[in-house]
Order: structure tokens, then C-alpha cells, then sequence
């Protein structure tokens, strides 16, 4: 164990909806919930008013209306969040060749590493600049714990939130735990916090006193050892910089169960597309495709193929997905599909075979389309990719930032699935049919909870909420003052979706909270100290 708290564990607070209330100036101080909104989403984020009402990550979507009606229901930006994160990420490195990103809003820094800390105030003085400096280069706030093990720096963190900095000096870390509830230490999830419970064990300090032979009886060697060594402050586990990624895999989640299995193909073959785009953006190939699939009474079934070298070729990753499939039953309905790839590797061995059979596919499908009229094959994918399109689009407006259809928060690309299915299968290639499929489109397009959007004559704005036919558009951008709401056609031609502005605009990227305010308390920054009973009090916190 070092003797300087410098390990820094960086939190930001409730990133997602604190992003979505950065961006729009009408939700800062109100609640924001971000997650899937259909009937079988969940919550990925919730601002600090909605936690207010009782909504917390993981929660059910259905659970958080009830608690919170009139909050805003917004659809995650991933693309967004990850800007952001990377702005984070590089101040970070700044600090230390040796940073762990846990997620994209957290992360584990290795101070001494870097040379700029090597006792108590040294590590305090980064920790606040730090907090800083995220401040004016995002306009949000992240919490900071400051420990000599990275289970303490964690720790800390989550007791400094929301925006505060919590070092934990060397020597007080064993009375600091004592009073902890025992869930407070990784790896002890409700179930053995509940057998821990049952034993007359309910917080780390009795954790302790149990001792390793009383804890290794109630939970085996591993497990029983690991957790008393924690009780104990004990955590010599590195900052690690690399971690070897060991697979990439996509899935869905479906608002109501298919049954149809021409379009439990289709949606396979599309995840297999997403998850061979995924990893050849992360620069790799794999061997063995796995099958995930859930079906309608919650019965999880995962199916494996392993190919003779490695492949980012989606025909094959298609091809041996489908192959898994067929040895699925699926008639009684499917919840839930998803396509991974294992293996990894950084070159690729080409399936000659499954090349080949692809490019004739291709080549056929090229036939069909110069066709008079989309029959066949063509006239099912059309189908199918319509119904998708229908099923994604159900529900109407509702309240607070509005409510999306429940496909477009399972997967970011279903306007455009939409707009393929209606193009699929289409008629001969003359001026009046490709104008009536550019009416097709714009009628088909459909827009998320939350998404960003520009319009012709109004400017830069999101999209509070969607349903019959019309869509709803709060125009404001992050340096202005809340917006006005209007309403237009879904196929309005002057409205269309755009990419996000930043935060902080670059000119004012010393204002600091003066350019964004996200409604969340101001420096908070405190020290634990022996003698003082119960979690340590930081100034700020609510």
C-alpha cells in the first residue's frame, strides 16, 4: 500500500442528464430521466431532481413514470456523451500516462505516476484543478475521491457527490469503512449482501470483526477472502492503463415480443451488420459469433459457432449468425436478440465461400431492383422492414420533454431502418416513383425524445416529443435562454435532424458554470478525519 492518497477515482455527475440539461436550457433544475423509453426500457441516467422522486439508474422506465410523471423522458445520445467523455479523457492523461476509463464518465488516475503528486496537498491541489478544468472545457461537474487504493478513491468519490472532492488520509481509511453499510464494497450485490445480513453481518466494521475463517465458511475461500481484505482498507490492485478487449456484441431489447420469424431473421442479420461496424471500429476481427436470444418467458438462450480464422466480413458474421438461429425455437416469441463476436484478433482470414455467396446475393438483389416491380424476397424485406418501422413508431406525445416510439430507443439508426423499408421492394426506377419515394421518406422519418434538429426558418432546436404525425421542437441551444415550443408535420421538408452543438462555445470556455448552469451543488470539498462518526459531511452535498 502507498502512503499518499494518489489514486484519484473521477465521477461525473449524473453525466447523461446533466449533458441533456447543458444542452438544453429549459430542463436545467428540473427532472431529466435518460434511457429507453419504451415499455421494457430502463433507466440509464436520472438528474438529481428526478433521484429526488425516488428514480435511480437500472430502474424500470415503466416504474420512474409512476414515481415521476412530469419529468422529461429523453433518449440517449451516445455519439454526444462520447464527445464529451473524450474531452474528460484528455484531461486526465494530462495528469498521468497510467488512466483506467471505467465507463465513459469514470475513471481511475494514477497521480504519482504522473510526477505531479506525492503527498496529501499536492494530490488535493490536482484534484480541485482538475475539477476545474472539466468545468470550464464541458460546463459540467464531476465528483473526485482522492485515497492510497483504488476501492478507497471510488469510495470517496461517491461519498463527494454531487460536484465535490473527498480525500481520505492515510490511517483513518479502517474507521472511515467501519459504519459503512457492507453493500458499500464491490463485489457485494444484493444477494450476498442479504446472506451477510442473515448472519448478523450488516456493515463493513462487522465485516471485519467476523474475521477471514467466519467469511470464507459463509462465502467461500475467494469470495470470503477478497471481501476481508477490503474490510480491512487492504486494495493493492494497479491503475491499469490497457485493458485487452476479449469481444464486441449488440442486442435489442423489443417493446412487444416477435413472433414472426421472417423478422427475427431480419433483425439477426441487422445486429450482425451493427456488430461487424463495431468491430472493425475498434480495428478488429474475430473467430467464434455468438447467438443471444430471449425469449418470451424470460428463457436465455446463447448459441456458438467458431469459424477457421478470424473475420470482420458481415456476410460471413450474417451467415453464421443465421445458421445459429435455425437452431432456436422462436415460435412462442422473442424479447430480446443479440450478435457478439469473440476470439479478437487484428487480422482477418477471409471465408472465401461466404464472400462469394454474398457478392451473388448482391448481384441479384441488384437484378430484382431493376425490376418493374419489388415481388418475392424483395416485397417481404420491404414488409418486414415497415412493420419494424410501424412498431417503433406507437405511442404518442406525453409528458415533460415528450415520449418516443419505443424502437427508436432500443437502436440510434431507426430512422434510417425506416427509411429503408420504405424504399425496399420499390417499383421501376421512373421520375414519378422516385419522387413518390422521397414522399415515402419524409413521411417516415421519425425523431427521438431529446435528438437535435434544425429548421429552416427557426434554427437549432431538439425534439421534445413525437406522435401522430406531428413533432414537437423546443428551439434553443446551450448558451441561450429557454426557448419557445413549436409544432410541425413529421414530413415537414424545412425540418431535419443535425449534429449536437458543444457546451461550452469556444470562446467562453473560461466562464466557466457562468456559460452552463446544470443545477447541481458548488464546490464541495471536504477531508475525512478520525473521530467523526458515520460518513464524512461535505460541505455542498444535498
Amino acid at each position: 500500500m502507498r502512503t499518499a492518497p494518489t489514486i484519484l477515482h473521477l465521477d461525473m455527475d449524473a453525466f447523461y442528464a446533466s449533458a441533456e440539461q447543458a444542452a438544453k436550457p429549459s430542463l436545467r433544475g428540473k427532472a431529466v430521466v435518460v434511457g429507453g423509453l419504451g415499455p421494457r426500457g430502463v433507466v440509464a441516467t436520472a438528474s438529481y431532481e428526478a433521484r429526488r422522486f425516488g428514480v435511480h439508474s437500472a430502474m424500470p422506465m415503466g416504474q420512474a413514470r409512476r414515481l415521476a410523471p412530469n419529468a422529461a423522458y429523453l433518449v440517449p445520445r451516445f455519439s454526444f456523451y462520447r464527445q464529451i467523455s473524450d474531452q474528460v479523457m484528455r484531461l486526465l492523461r494530462e495528469l498521468s500516462p497510467l488512466v483506467e476509463p471505467l465507463s465513459l464518465d469514470e475513471a481511475f488516475v494514477d497521480l504519482e505516476a504522473g510526477g505531479v503528486a506525492a503527498d496529501e496537498a499536492a494530490a488535493r491541489a490536482v484534484g480541485e484543478r482538475l475539477r476545474a478544468d472539466i468545468l470550464r472545457v464541458t460546463g459540467l461537474s464531476g465528483s473526485v475521491g482522492l485515497a492510497v487504493s483504488k476501492m478507497l478513491a471510488k469510495i470517496a468519490s461517491e461519498q463527494a457527490k454531487p460536484d465535490g472532492l473527498l480525500l481520505i488520509s492515510p490511517g483513518t481509511e479502517r474507521e472511515l469503512l467501519a459504519p459503512m453499510t457492507v453493500r458499500t464494497l464491490p463485489g457485494v450485490g444484493p444477494a450476498t449482501g442479504d446472506h451477510l445480513r442473515r448472519a448478523g453481518i450488516t456493515t463493513v466494521g462487522e465485516l471485519a470483526e467476523a474475521g477471514e475463517d467466519e467469511l470464507v465458511r459463509l462465502l467461500g475461500k475467494a469470495h470470503g477472502g477478497s471481501l476481508y481484505a477490503m474490510a480491512l482498507a487492504r486494495d493493492e490492485r494497479p491503475v491499469v492503463a490497457e485493458r485487452d478487449t476479449k469481444s464486441v456484441s449488440v442486442e435489442d431489447t423489443y417493446d412487444v415480443d416477435i413472433h414472426d420469424r421472417v423478422r427475427v431473421r431480419m433483425e439477426v442479420a441487422r445486429l450482425a451488420d451493427r456488430c461487424v461496424q463495431r468491430l472493425r471500429d475498434a480495428g478488429h476481427s474475430g473467430r467464434t459469433i455468438v447467438l443471444k436470444v430471449r425469449r418470451f418467458d424470460f428463457s436465455t438462450l446463447t448459441r456458438s459457432e467458431t469459424l477457421r480464422g478470424p473475420t470482420d466480413d458481415p456476410g460471413v458474421v450474417r451467415e453464421a449468425a443465421a445458421r445459429l438461429l435455425e437452431s432456436v425455437d422462436t415460435t412462442g416469441g422473442v424479447r430480446l436478440l443479440g450478435v457478439g463476436v469473440s476470439g479478437l484478433a487484428d487480422y482477418t482470414q477471409e471465408d472465401l465461400f461466404a464472400q462469394a455467396q454474398a457478392d451473388a446475393e448482391a448481384e441479384a438483389e441488384a437484378g430484382v431492383g431493376g425490376g418493374v416491380a419489388g415481388t418475392g424476397a424483395e416485397g417481404v424485406v420491404g414488409a418486414e422492414a415497415g412493420v419494424r418501422a410501424d412498431v417503433g413508431a406507437r405511442g404518442g406525445a406525453g409528458p415533460g420533454a415528450g415520449e418516443a416510439g419505443g424502437g427508436e430507443a432500443l437502436d440510434g439508426d431507426g430512422r434510417g431502418v425506416a427509411a429503408g423499408g420504405g424504399e425496399a421492394g420499390g417499383e421501376g426506377a421512373s421520375g414519378d416513383a422516385a419522387g413518390g419515394a422521397e414522399s415515402a421518406s419524409l413521411a417516415e422519418r421519425r425523431w427521438s425524445a431529446g435528438h437535435d434538429v434544425r429548421h429552416a426558418v427557426h434554427g437549432a432546436g431538439w425534439v421534445q416529443g413525437s406522435g401522430l404525425g406531428r413533432v414537437t421542437v423546443r428551439f434553443e441551444t446551450p448558451g441561450s435562454a429557454p426557448g419557445r415550443v413549436r409544432t410541425f408535420r413529421t414530413d415537414d421538408p424545412e425540418l431535419e435532424a443535425s449534429d449536437p452543438l458543444p457546451l461550452v462555445a469556444s470562446g467562453h470556455s473560461e466562464g466557466g458554470r457562468a456559460a452552463v448552469e446544470v443545477g447541481v451543488a458548488e464546490d464541495a470539498v471536504g477531508t475525512w478525519e478520525p473521530g467523526v462518526a458515520g460518513a464524512p459531511e461535505v460541505s455542498g452535498a444535498p
